[in-house]
C-alpha cells in the first residue's frame, strides 16, 4: 500500500517558462468550457472551501492573458469577476459565527460553504484566500478590468482586510499559515491604496505579524516556529507557512519575514530525511501539501544552500489544486501565481554544515526530535519510526520495560566528518526506574550507504534490549509506500516483535492502517480537528526491532550494536580504557571519550576509517 499523500521530491517538478505556460494553457481551456452564463468558474463538485475559488480561476485567467494576450481571455475575466462581486461577497452575519468582535459591520467577508450557519467556522481563513485572490487580480489585471469594476474590488479587497484584522478575533483557528496569509494579503493590499491608507494598512500588517504570531512562536528542536493548530509545526501547513514567509518577504523586503523563514527552513531541512520523507503534525500526520508549498522551498533554499525541494508533496496537487476528476480548483490559485512570477531556482545540494537535529549523508539520514532521540532513520530506502512500548516511545535501551530515552539533564552534541564517514555523538543523563543517573553514549557513523548505531550505558539489570525503531515506509522511487521490514544487522541478536493485541493502541506495521489514520483513531477530537501527534502518544506498543546486547563489552558496560543497511559481517570489538571505549567495525575504529566530556563539557570523540 502506498501513502496517499507523499509522492515525489517536489524539486522534479518541470520548472521553466515553458511548463508553466502549458499549465496555464491547461487552466484557460478548463476555465472557458466551464464558465457558466452567470460567469461561475467553480467546479461542479465544490462544496466546501468554495468562497475564492471562482476568483481564483479568475486569477489565473489573468496570468495567462498576460503571458499570451490570448482573445478569449478578456470577456471570461471581465463575467467572472462580475460572479464574485455580484454572488460570493457576504455582508450579513454567519449565522452561528463564533469569532466576531464586532456585530451587523456591513464588511464583505467569504464564506467557507455557501449556506448560511451550515459550517461558518471556515469563514476565516476562506476570507484571507478571497483577499489573496483579490490582490493578485488587482496586481495584474491592467488593461483586461474596466475603471468601475477595478475600484469595486478595491473596495471589496479592503473590506475583506478591515473584516479579518477589526470585525474579528485574528488568527481564530490558531494556524500559523493564515495568520501570516492575512499579513501577506494586508502587504500586497496596501500597495493599492493611496497614501496615507496604503501606509496604515502596511502598517498594521506588519504589526499583526510581529504582535499575533512572531509574538507567540513556539520552540523545538531549538528553533522558534509559527504555531500550527496548537502545534509547533505541521508537515502539512508548515512549508505552506514557509512560501507565504517568502511572499511577504519578496513583497515589504521586511528582513524579518526573511529571518524567520531562513529558521523554519533549517528546521524543515533538518527534520526531513534525505528522502523527502517526513510525518508528524498537530492537524495531519502523512498529508502533504503540493504546490503550496514550491514557492517557500524553493526560495529559501536558495537563502540556506540546501536542497529543501527534496521534500516529497502531494505531485496530485503538483499544479494546483483538484477535484477527485483532476479538474481545476481555484483554491490556493494565489500560490501558482507567485510561484510562477517568482524568478529564484532551486538548489539542489545539501548542506555541508553540520546541524544538531540531523546527521546526513547519501542515502542515509536521521532527524532527532528536541530530546535528541532519532525521530526518524532512513537507511537503504526505509523509514523507521520511533517504536512504543509500554506506552513509550523512542529509540534507546529498555531494561525492566523501561525505555531510556528522556533525558535527566543536558544534552551533548559532538559532530564529526572525515573525507569517506559523517559522525554524530549524543551523550545524555537518563534515570531508570531503579532512579539510578546513568550515562547514555549514542554513536552514529555513515559512510553515506549503511548506518551504524552504537549505544553504551552503565549496566542494567536483567535482559536489556536495544529499542531500534518500527520499520514504516520505504522508499520506491516516485512513491512512498508501507513496509514492516528493514535491512539491519545487529551484533547481538536481534528481533522483529509485533504486538499481540489486536486493538487501537496496539500498532502492527503489517497492518493496512496508516500512522495518520491510527493516530487519529487515538486522538480525542474527529479527524481534520484532532491533534494526531496527541492521538499517536497513546499509542501503547508497536512493531519494534529489538537487539540483545554486543558480546564481548566492557564488565561493566551494556553496549548496543546495530547496522541499518547494506554490508557482510558484523562483529564490533569494544575496548575499555579508563574512561574511554574505543569501537572497531568492518568500517570504522571510534573512541568515545569520558561521559562527562572535555575540560569545558564537550564530548570527545575520535573517528578513523578502516
Amino acid at each position: 500500500m502506498h501513502l496517499l499523500h507523499q509522492r515525489g521530491p517536489l524539486h522534479d517538478l518541470p520548472d521553466t517558462p515553458e511548463a508553466y505556460d502549458a499549465v496555464l494553457a491547461d487552466v484557460a481551456e478548463q476555465a472557458l468550457a466551464r464558465l457558466t452564463p452567470e460567469g461561475n468558474l467553480e467546479h461542479p463538485d465544490c462544496l466546501d472551501d468554495i468562497g475564492d475559488t471562482s476568483l481564483g480561476i479568475t486569477s489565473l485567467l489573468v496570468l495567462a492573458w498576460q503571458r499570451t494576450r490570448d482573445p478569449r481571455l478578456p470577456e471570461a475575466v471581465q463575467r467572472s469577476l462580475a460572479f464574485h462581486l455580484r454572488e460570493r461577497v457576504y455582508r450579513d452575519d454567519n449565522p452561528g459565527y463564533p469569532n466576531l468582535k464586532v456585530r451587523n459591520s456591513g464588511l464583505p467577508y467569504a464564506r467557507y460553504v455557501l449556506q448560511a450557519g451550515a459550517h461558518p467556522i471556515g469563514d476565516w481563513p476562506s476570507t484571507v484566500w478571497a483577499l489573496l485572490q483579490a490582490v493578485n487580480v488587482l496586481d495584474t489585471a491592467d488593461g483586461l478590468i474596466d475603471e468601475d469594476q477595478r475600484a469595486e474590488l478595491l473596495e471589496v479587497a479592503r473590506g475583506y482586510w478591515r473584516w479579518l484584522s477589526e470585525a474579528t478575533f485574528f488568527n481564530p483557528q490558531e494556524a500559523g499559515n493564515q495568520a501570516i496569509g492575512c499579513v501577506v494579503g494586508g502587504l500586497m493590499l496596501a500597495r493599492h491604496l493611496p497614501s496615507p491608507q496604503g501606509e496604515s494598512v502596511r502598517s498594521r500588517a506588519i504589526g499583526l505579524y510581529l504582535d499575533e504570531i512572531r509574538a507567540h512562536r513556539v520552540r523545538d528542536r531549538g528553533a522558534l516556529l509559527p504555531p500550527e493548530h496548537g502545534g509547533a509545526y505541521d508537515n502539512n501547513y508548515g512549508p505552506i507557512s514557509l512560501s507565504f514567509l517568502a511572499q511577504a518577504h519578496r513583497v515589504s523586503g521586511e528582513e524579518v519575514f526573511a529571518e524567520d523563514g531562513d529558521a523554519l527552513a533549517r528546521y524543515i531541512d533538518a527534520r526531513l530525511t534525505g528522502g523527502g520523507f517526513d510525518n508528524g503534525g498537530p492537524r495531519y500526520s502523512e498529508q502533504h501539501s503540493g504546490f503550496e508549498s514550491v514557492l517557500g522551498l524553493r526560495y529559501f533554499s536558495a537563502r540556506i544552500g540546501s536542497d529543501l525541494g527534496r521534500y516529497r508533496g502531494d505531485t496530485r496537487w503538483g499544479r494546483h489544486a483538484v477535484k477527485a476528476d483532476g479538474g481545476v480548483d481555484g483554491h490556493f490559485a494565489w500560490m501558482l501565481v507567485w510561484q510562477i512570477q517568482d524568478q529564484t531556482r532551486w538548489h539542489r545540494t545539501p548542506s555541508t554544515s553540520a546541524a544538531r537535529h540531523q546527521l546526513r549523508a547519501g542515502t542515509v539520514s536521521v532527524a532527532f526530535d528536541d530530546r535528541m532521540t532519532p525521530s526518524l532513520v532512513e537507511a537503504a530506502g526505509t523509514y523507521h519510526l520511533p517504536a512504543a512500548v509500554n506506552r513509550q516511545h523512542g529509540f534507546g535501551p529498555v531494561a525492566d520495560g523501561f525505555l531510556l530515552c528522556r533525558p535527566m539533564g543536558e544534552v551533548r552534541v559532538r559532530d564529526l566528518r572525515t573525507d569517506t564517514l559523517t559522525a554524530k555523538l549524543v551523550t545524555k543523563p537518563v534515570v531508570g526506574r531503579d532512579h539510578v543517573l546513568r550515562h547514555l553514549r549514542s554513536l552514529y557513523v555513515t559512510d553515506g550507504t549503511s548506518l551504524w548505531v552504537t549505544v553504551a550505558v552503565e549496566r542494567l539489570d536483567g535482559t536489556p534490549y536495544l529499542l531500534a525503531g518500527l520499520p514504516y515506509a520505504t522508499d520506491d522511487g516516485d512513491r512512498v509506500r508501507r513496509t514492516a521490514e528493514s535491512d539491519m544487522t545487529s551484533a547481538g541478536a536481534l528481533r522483529l516483535t509485533h504486538p499481540r493485541a489486536e486493538s487501537v493502541d496496539h500498532f502492527d506495521a503489517r497492518s493496512e492502517t496508516t500512522q495518520e489514520l491510527a493516530a487519529f483513531a487515538l486522538a480525542a477530537d474527529p479527524r481534520g480537528y484532532g491533534n494526531p501527534d496527541d492521538g499517536w502518544r497513546h499509542l501503547v506498543a508497536s512493531t519494534a526491532l529489538e537487539a540483545d546486547p554486543a558480546p564481548g563489552a566492557p564488565e561493566d558496560l551494556h553496549v548496543f550494536a546495530v547496522r541499518y543497511g547494506p554490508g557482510g559481517s558484523f562483529t564490533p570489538a569494544f575496548e575499555r580504557d579508563s574512561v574511554e571505549l574505543t569501537i572497531r567495525t568492518e568500517a570504522f575504529t571510534a573512541r568515545i571519550g569520558d561521559p562527562a566530556g572535555d575540560p569545558r563539557g564537550e564530548p570527545e570523540l575520535e573517528l578513523h576509517p578502516r
